[in-house]
């Protein structure tokens, strides 16, 4: 498990990346049970493939361009499929409830 659970002050600084895909890495920022805060950081052409999950999102582009499939609203409800690409290398942060264990169980 990564060791941020539940912690109140998660430093950005010294959270290391990880490989989410080709050309996407994240950061799992701070959560709990029922939240939690990810960071991507995604290469321009990079593809966040469709997928869904049982979490409700929300995506907030912190930087770059990107195109959703979902078009302008990013809010992602439960299990609805979504994706996106990159078109200008960029950060999105994403919010999930409840938190996404598949991100943080070590394999």
């Amino acid at each position: 498990m990564k060791t941020n659970k539940n912690q109140i002050w998660v430093k950005n600084d010294n959270i290391d990346k990880e490989t989410a895909c080709e050309g996407v890495d994240r950061k799992i920022l701070a959560y709990s049970e029922d939240l939690m805060c990810v960071e991507n950081y995604f290469k321009e052409g990079a593809i966040g493939a469709m997928h869904n999950h049982p979490h409700t999102q929300i995506t907030y582009v912190v930087s770059g361009e990107f195109e959703f499939t979902i078009g302008d609203t990013l809010l992602k409800q439960d299990s609805i499929m979504h994706g996106c690409k990159c078109l200008k290398e960029g950060v999105l942060l994403d919010i999930f409830t409840p938190m996404r264990k598949d991100f943080v169980l070590e394999l």
